[in-house]
């Protein structure tokens, strides 16, 4: 499957962020810092599961103990992780996160949570 790629949005001590447009289905976090990582995932009119994906061993030893799956309501709003790098890092240094098909028009953001100030 074709995944969407995901940017970061750097959260920024003592400062703001401009709250960035999500994308679809079938996502990838390039690069990612699960430790340092928060998806914000919008439902549309209808909800649906969203699946952290287990990672590959190696790196993420601890990938037997499967995939996230976090239920979101019809037009809600939910906020997922930080994350572990030993359960969720994929092989390519990436996270891969899946919406359920039937989320319309729902969307998905990574931030990044800054180390220290």
């Amino acid at each position: 499957m074709a995944r969407t790629a995901v940017p970061y949005s750097s959260l920024l001590p003592n400062a703001d962020v401009a709250d960035p447009a999500g994308t679809g289905n079938g996502h990838t976090i390039a690069k990612a810092v699960p430790e340092l990582t928060v998806l914000r995932v919008v439902a549309g009119a209808t909800g649906g599961n969203v699946t952290v994906k287990a990672g590959q061993n190696p790196p993420a030893i601890a990938a037997a103990m499967g995939d996230l799956v976090v239920a979101v309501g019809n037009g809600a709003t939910r906020w997922i992780g930080p994350f572990e790098s030993g359960r969720f890092l994929q092989a390519d240094g990436s996270l891969l996160v899946d919406i359920a098909t039937g989320f319309v028009a729902g969307s998905i953001s990574a931030f990044k949570i800054p180390r220290n100030t």
